[in-house]
């Protein structure tokens, strides 16, 4: 038997309805606050993913399904859906027209990590990109359409905080941080000395727990932030307290990724283990730049999706549309002619085989229908459908033309 590969999952039954549920709840959230939807290709060029996600990251360190394609090109499947929007905004010249371009998307990811509980090779994401607004406002308007999409799911929340500060503060942060990294050399992992001469401040970001007990006495970017960068910051703050948004500071946190700056932050759930972001983002005003376009403020966020299905609160279910079914083999043809003219506005499960009544009622409840309908050989002979509402508890007869 050949069986799917290691961490990756086929979306069934109420999986399905559960993704769907919260895509089509994203979605219409997205479209509410003015973004619209892009799709970029799975399969992207490796550089693409170096030059923005950085070659520091685990992405593209240990993570990229990389390989060499029949044309000899140099290619990955997506690990992340920023880059790939970028890439398509600076290619199609909107850099150069100027103005506001907002997106939204959703779709696959592959990343290959140990497969675990909310943590997969191909996983999906939600994910949304500002292009052109240079001001903490859109910041704080991302952040509220993410609590908008969670609370919507019924899915509870911590929101976590900080500043990744600029080009003007981050350079003498990063010399102290790297001065403070010196002093405990001996004690951290290889991971930490590597990134502390790619990009030390991603070290904050190491989960070994003996790495974690040493920075809590690293030196906290946010106490060393320049004016622009701590007036962005107290305007974020205050623009989330007084729209009733709860966060807490958080100064480790930078984010998984490279091309981040000034605002960062991660929403987390105490209800999924040690796996807790369920979604993140913030300010990458350099991406665009890196990827060849002319320099843009942007601001986005992701959200995997497989980490919120057991989160989700759905809604009741209501009884819909029809199921229609067969008593007998003569009747089966009239079944499939009705279901067809009946499906042009109702939604219709049809069942040609042959069954009791007591099956098909068995049936129509699976199915969730409102109405189970049947045509036996009294029904032929009379020209009409036996239907019961399944909802009311009633039933009663219909000429086929009624019907």
């Amino acid at each position: 038997m050949i069986s799917s590969l290691r961490g990756m999952n086929d979306i069934l039954s109420e999986d399905y309805e559960r993704f769907t549920y919260f895509i089509n709840t994203a979605t219409k959230i997205a479209q509410k606050y003015g973004f619209h939807f892009i799709e970029t290709p799975l399969l992207e060029e490796t550089a693409l993913f170096k030059r923005s996600v950085g070659e520091s990251s685990d992405i593209v360190g240990k993570e990229m399904y990389q390989f060499v394609d029949k044309g000899e090109n140099d290619v990955c499947l997506r690990p992340e859906g920023t880059a790939g929007v970028v890439r398509a905004f600076v290619q199609k010249k909107l850099d150069k027209a100027g103005g506001i371009h907002r997106y939204f998307y959703h779709g696959a990811m592959f990343r290959y990590e140990r497969p675990q509980k909310g943590r997969l090779r191909q996983f999906h994401q939600f994910g949304v990109e500002s292009f052109g607004v240079d001001s903490v406002y859109e910041d704080a308007t991302m952040i509220m359409m993410v609590a908008d999409i969670l609370s919507a799911c019924g899915i509870g929340y911590r929101l976590q905080l900080n500043s990744l500060g600029d080009s003007n503060c981050m350079p003498q942060y990063r010399d102290n941080l790297v001065s403070f990294i010196d002093s405990v050399e001996d004690q951290i992992c290889e991971d930490c000395l590597r990134r502390k001469n790619t990009n030390p401040i991603r070290v904050l970001d190491c989960k070994n727990s003996t790495c974690q007990s040493l920075y809590v006495k690293a030196p906290k970017l946010i106490n060393q932030l320049c004016g622009d960068c701590q007036e962005d910051f107290e305007k974020l703050k205050s623009l989330l307290d007084k729209n009733s948004i709860a966060y807490e500071i958080d100064t480790n946190l930078v984010r998984g990724l490279d091309y981040y700056s000034k605002t960062a932050f991660e929403f987390v759930s105490d209800d999924i283990g040690s796996q807790s972001a369920i979604a993140g983002g913030g300010r990458y005003d350099r991406l665009v730049e890196f990827l060849d376009g002319r320099p843009t403020p942007a601001v986005g966020f992701a959200m995997g999706i497989e980490r919120l299905m057991e989160l989700i609160k759905m809604p009741e279910v209501e009884r819909e549309g029809y199921y229609i079914g067969a008593m007998d083999d003569e009747a089966v043809d009239m079944v499939l002619q009705l279901t067809q003219k009946k499906r042009k506005t109702d939604k219709v499960t049809c069942d040609y085989k042959a069954k009791n009544l007591k099956n098909h009622l068995k049936a129509a409840d699976k199915a969730n229908a409102r109405f189970c309908c049947v045509i036996g050989e009294n029904e032929m002979k009379s020209s009409t459908v036996w239907v019961k509402d399944l909802q009311e508890k009633t039933e009663y007869s219909l000429l086929f033309e009624e019907f």
